[in-house]
């Protein structure tokens, strides 16, 4: 990583508007999977969509339909991005999600969740280009064969359409969902690289967007290219060496993976578990999930501590940590929403003098054999992006009899990130699979987990949740609920390197 230099405000006419919204008004969406079949063709179609691609520019009205392109490592050979340059991308997008069999196992990719068992994005089936098309209602069909035109199919192949569905602020299983983002510091006043001692919604520029300082306050790594080569003017310069043209600058890495949820299971496990009682039913789902289906967190809330989190009251809460359930008998250690964003700090105690900081970096003076078993969370946060598809279906029907050609349900899970290994892998592999998170075993993530061993573990289909004055309750046989079928690394470029990709010539793969 590359040292801080002082810079200027972000372009955002030059950024995919994705990274700034979610575009939550246009409830019509897919995901357009496509392998490139002609190069020249593809680049053709490509310039006559660019102002078709929405960007990060707030318009006085909101639009009624959104566009948005990304590319695999292989999309970017296929279009004409030479080795010398996709080398300097990060290694694991340039490996891939299903890349090796230990970033499969550390995603929990596994068993069932193998590659070698996906629709798409497995050995054989990685797509080159993501199109994100989404519309107000009604307009999704048209927008698409609009998109489709000119060149399109020349260029293209469609290797999968992935659909979505409006449940209405709810994923498949029930819950209030999209509640807790990060708040990315557009105007850049944060001043990263220092000890946090107070936990903050607030995350600098550089965690998702590429060419700016990070929450370590270096510039992330990425390819930089000699500004006398062919075609490189129309990239922007970097920050960090204004004697280099940055392709990554605005740009990001998309993550997308396809997890099918079995809504009939995990409501079935929680029916058992309860003995049938309805309360105690939704409390075992609720201390799961880490929040009340309604979307409230289970931890006390903290509405004015927390800077970069408006409390809004009667609204589902994102204002809350962990610090006033230091037990976790309010939201449960292994809770989902406690793996996959700890709410934690630098230091442990947040520890106000010189001394006592310095001694707790050594490890002296903690309290808890849990204070420092989690990495701070602001080096690892992910903004989400994803839709659900399928129906919905309430809980008294999931716990009916299972119909003939039950529809399929799941979340089209989408996310951004500067550093793929720093930011999504972590968040997977170390918090929500790990079977030694905050200090537990024989357990990973009751809703996302896979049940499966995992290393020395040879069984993690626990789940415990922490009593007052009593033993943990502790369900056993926890079944995977939730199962990936297809999943890829995307770089989400700027405009400006969405041109330069427009010009590239022909390159082999």
């Amino acid at each position: 990583m590359r040292s801080n230099v002082p810079s200027d405000a972000v372009d955002v006419s030059d950024v995919q508007g994705l990274v700034r919204f979610g575009f939550g008004h246009l409830t019509e969406a897919c995901y357009l999977l496509l392998r490139i079949r002609d190069a020249a063709s593809a680049r053709a179609w490509l310039t006559a969509a660019l102002p078709l691609v929405s960007t990060a520019v707030k318009l006085p009205q909101k639009p009624s339909t959104a566009m948005q392109v990304a590319f695999t490592v292989s999309g970017l050979r296929a279009i004409g991005v030479g080795d010398e340059v996709v080398s300097g991308f990060s290694a694991e997008f340039v490996s891939g999600m299903a890349g090796d069999q230990s970033r499969s196992r550390r995603l929990g990719d596994i068993g069932a969740n193998a590659p070698d068992g996906w629709e798409w994005g497995g050995p054989g089936s990685e797509p080159d280009v993501l199109v994100i098309l989404l519309a107000d209602v009604g307009m999704l069909e048209d927008w698409r064969r609009q998109v489709e035109s000119g060149s399109f199919h020349d260029g293209f192949e469609t290797l999968a359409c992935l659909p979505t569905s409006n449940l209405h602020n709810n994923e498949p299983f029930g819950f209030r969902d999209g509640i807790s983002q990060p708040d990315i510091d557009w105007p850049r006043q944060r001043t990263p690289g220092t000890t946090e001692l107070t936990y903050t919604n607030i995350v600098a520029l550089g965690e998702f967007l590429l060419g700016y300082p990070n929450e370590y306050g270096k510039y992330t790594d990425r390819p930089l290219l000699d500004p006398l080569e062919e075609y490189a003017d129309y990239l922007l310069s970097a920050e960090d060496d204004p004697s280099r043209k940055d392709l990554c600058r605005n740009g990001t890495y998309l993550v997308i993976r396809q997890l099918e949820q079995d809504v009939r299971g995990f409501w079935r496990f929680a029916d058992q578990a309860a003995k049938s009682d309805p309360k105690e039913r939704l409390r075992l789902a609720e201390a799961m999930v880490g929040r009340e289906i309604g979307g409230d967190p289970l931890a006390p809330l903290n509405p004015s501590a927390i800077p970069g989190v408006d409390y809004v009251p009667g609204a589902p809460s994102n204002c809350f940590t962990y610090d006033q359930d230091p037990e976790a008998t309010r939201c449960p250690f292994g809770a989902h929403l406690r793996r996959a964003n700890p709410r934690n700090v630098d230091l442990p105690g947040r520890p106000a003098w010189f001394l006592s900081r310095w001694l707790r970096m050594l490890g002296w003076g903690i309290k808890s054999f849990r204070d420092d078993a989690l990495a701070s969370t602001r080096f690892h946060r992910i903004l989400r992006r994803g839709r659900e598809y399928g129906p919905g279906l309430g809980i008294e029907d999931a716990l009916r009899q299972e119909p003939a050609n039950d529809p399929k349900r799941g979340l089209n899970f989408v996310c951004l990130n500067a550093n793929i290994s720093r930011g999504f892998e972590f968040v997977q592999g170390a918090w929500l699979m790990s079977t030694t998170f905050n200090g537990l075993n024989d357990e990973n993530d009751p809703v996302l987990g896979n049940a499966a061993a995992a290393g020395d573990c040879p069984y993690t289909g626990n789940f415990s949740i922490p009593r007052v004055g009593a033993p943990p309750q502790v369900l056993a046989g926890m079944q995977q609920v939730v199962t990936v079928r297809g999943g890829a690394y995307f770089f989400l470029p700027s405009l400006s390197a969405l041109r330069y990709f427009c010009r590239r010539p022909t390159q082999t793969r």
